[in-house]
């Protein structure tokens, strides 16, 4: 919900250019991104690519990397002993006590149990330095119980059938008191890949489970960690190929971290599965978090809360901003990395092209600084504050999007749905588009002309507690299907914009209050109608319209109790004449309301009426004359006429004396707060002489 705002400004060709897979810039999400790097500039990598060809070309694996067979090879066995070790083979081992130091590349196979001691890794020479983990078990009470310290590159080998131990201690002794490294029960400062197919348990007591300050790759395993602060973190890149990762972490899931190169700080994930519970993010990357495939279960910040606190049929108090991070006390509302406790977050973009991904985040459940692009996938997501949130722009190309719970579902300055099946449930508002920084709250208003939802394809079923579609800027829509259960209360509405709403194809039909109800624009080429009646009807009443000759336009029975139907499809003909019925059943297939097929019977005639303009406003008596506004908005505080019955959306109260408004106002305090019902705060406000629109 926000504050209306006049005005009325035409859709200009730069609104329509805002996701990147239209092969179109957008000049504001360089602008969104950190301002002490080119970050945007990552964008023009997705264009009409699939997301694993993107990530092909920014992730590559060398043989060393999917190769985890050793034992045809030349290899020195490391036989730890408890305090020490035996070291039997070519390469260079330096063992002092429980401390095994290992000075050239090569392969070493590890087996038995290190207790308080450490792997050391400390090359002077170049290759690549292979540790497999063949039943090893390795503990540190003051340090990292691997720790590459210097070499090319490392990769760990999980060898087959066993089950690998490390264990670090709470606190870290380091020789120099200045130094904070290793801080992982896993540290290494060069390339770090892990393959094979064996078992690796981590558990970073003082700080974090595995940590690369270079790349790290994961290529096969099963990996388990429990980590103090983060799980795994690759400083320039992380990129996993395949394999089962389990993180249960104090911190952040999975991370990158580097902030000073726009190029790096890269997650990138072809495949595998992923079951993670993070106190902080689940997966945040740096720059770029891309997806192809993989089946991820994240948890973060303990999960979306139960029910979203001081949301649901709450009545709007006038002239009080209401900023969604102030009222949505169960959520974290901030990017601070103490504070954020989102599900997957990217400061530059997130791409999403696979894979199944059960999210439930105390956050924002999907969450980018600059841009989000959903090409493929299955998501179910719940979350407390928003399901889906970037900055700059959001795009669904495809997939399958389910928003079970969220605070406003779908988030960002600018929205465009080509394809995909989306369904929002959210307890404020479903698909908005208000832009900035979680940018939701009345008093979002900022660089409206450049805030677009459009709509061009795919499905969309929306279902809120306040406004369904919302549009800080304009509205556009020339394909698809959008099915919108609105808001019962009359200060939202099922369609809610500021500037335009251009329909030119699709269908659309959104149910929900009478008080803000808004139509397309009358410069809308296909045609339209508003429905408003008398009464608000019951949830699960069926509307129906049909022409003349008794061919069914649409059948739709409300999740909601509604007052008010919006009808756009291109059956609706101009001089055409139609008749539209209440109550009454179907016989059809039944999906979100919207029946198809079948027929429709024993309904009430409710109004005949014939279409003239691409908008028809209707009332039980038939049809009423134009509104002035955008879409017929209501009376919005500047001497323009509002819809009969509407309700204004300025300052409703501003006929009244001071002393009656402060007793209002405290009335609708009351009713938000829960300490009195919807109903018993409407009759209140009927004794002080204020009624709502549909009000009994």
């Amino acid at each position: 919900m926000k504050k209306r705002k006049s005005g009325f400004t035409r859709i200009t060709t730069s609104l329509m250019c805002t996701a990147v897979l239209f092969g179109c810039s957008n000049g504001t999400e360089s602008k969104e991104a950190d301002s002490s790097q080119t970050k945007a500039e990552s964008l023009s990598t997705i264009g009409n690519q699939k997301i694993i060809d993107v990530i092909n070309k920014k992730v590559t694996y060398d043989k060393d990397d999917l190769y985890s067979d050793w034992k045809s090879e030349n290899y020195t066995s490391i036989q730890l002993n408890g305090t020490g070790a035996n070291a039997e083979g070519d390469g260079e081992v330096q063992i002092d006590g429980s401390t095994i130091t290992i000075k050239t590349a090569g392969i070493y196979v590890l087996s038995g149990k290190l207790n308080d001691g450490q792997i050391n890794i400390d090359t002077e020479d170049k290759g690549t330095v292979r540790l497999v983990l063949n039943g090893a078990n390795i503990t540190s009470s003051d340090n990292a119980p691997i720790y590459v310290k210097n070499a090319e590159k490392t990769v760990i080998s999980l060898q087959k059938g066993t089950e690998n131990h490390l264990s670090d201690g709470e606190k870290y002794v380091y020789e120099d008191s200045s130094e904070e490294e290793p801080d992982s029960a896993i540290f290494s400062k060069a390339d770090l890949t892990i393959n094979g197919s064996g078992k690796l348990i981590v558990n970073g007591n003082y700080n974090n489970g595995i940590a690369s300050k270079d790349e790290l790759r994961i290529a096969g395993g099963n990996i388990q960690i429990d980590a103090a602060d983060d799980g795994l973190i690759g400083r320039d890149l992380l990129a996993v190929k395949e394999g089962s990762v389990t993180i249960n972490a104090g911190g952040d899931g999975i991370k990158s971290t580097n902030d000073k190169d726009a190029s790096k700080g890269v997650i990138a994930i072809e495949g595998g599965t992923f079951n993670i519970k993070a106190v902080n993010d689940g997966i945040q990357a740096e720059t770029s978090l891309l997806i192809a495939d993989g089946d991820f279960t994240i948890s973060s910040g303990g999960g979306s809360p139960e029910t979203i606190a001081n949301r649901e049929g709450s009545m709007p108090v006038p002239g009080q901003e209401q900023d969604k991070e102030q009222e949505n006390t169960t959520a974290t509302s901030t990017d601070t990395e103490s504070e954020s406790a989102k599900g997957l977050k990217a400061a530059v973009e997130v791409a999403i092209g696979g894979g199944t991904l059960k999210i439930d985040s105390s956050d924002d459940a999907v969450h980018s600084n600059n841009s989000i692009t959903i090409t493929d996938g299955d998501l179910n997501v719940a979350s407390g504050d928003d399901g889906i949130h970037a900055d700059s722009s959001i795009l669904t190309k495809g997939g399958n999007i389910n928003v079970t719970k969220s605070y406003e579902g779908i988030e960002s300055k600018a929205i465009t749905i080509a394809e995909g099946n989306i369904h929002v449930n959210a307890s404020d508002d479903g698909i908005n588009v208000g832009g900035g920084n979680d940018g939701s709250g009345m008093d979002m208003q900022a660089d409206t002309e450049d805030s677009m939802l459009t709509i061009s394809g795919g499905y969309a079923y929306v279902n809120s507690q306040g406004d369904g579609l919302d549009s800080n800027g304009s509205i556009s829509m020339t394909d698809g299907t959008v099915i919108v259960s609105g808001p019962t209360m009359n200060g939202n509405g099922s369609l809610d914009y500021d500037q335009s709403f251009e329909m030119s194809g699709g269908f659309l039909i959104a149910a929900g209050s009478s008080g803000m109800a808004q139509a397309a624009s009358e410069e809308s080429t296909q045609n339209s109608v508003l429905m408003t009646f008398s009464e608000t009807k019951s949830a699960g009443t069926v509307v129906h319209l049909e022409d003349s000759e008794g061919n069914g336009i649409v059948t739709f029975t409300p999740e909601k109790d509604y007052q008010s139907v919006f009808i756009s499809s291109p059956k609706l003909k101009k001089d055409t004449s139609y008749t539209l019925y209440s109550e009454g059943s179907s016989t059809g297939n039944e999906k979100d309301g919207l029946y198809t097929d079948g027929d429709y019977q024993d309904g009430t005639k409710v109004v005949e009426f014939k279409i003239s303009d691409s908008v028809t406003w209707l009332d039980e008596s038939g049809i009423t004359t134009a509104k002035s506004g955008p879409g017929g908005m209501g009376n919005r505080g500047d001497g323009q006429a509002r819809p009969e019955g509407g309700t204004p959306p300025g300052d409703m109260f501003g006929d009244l004396d001071d002393e009656t408004k402060e007793k209002a106002q405290a009335i609708m305090e009351k009713e938000r707060a829960g300490t009195i019902t919807r109903e018993e705060a409407q009759t209140q406000l009927k004794e002080l002489g204020i009624e709502f629109p549909g009000q009994k």
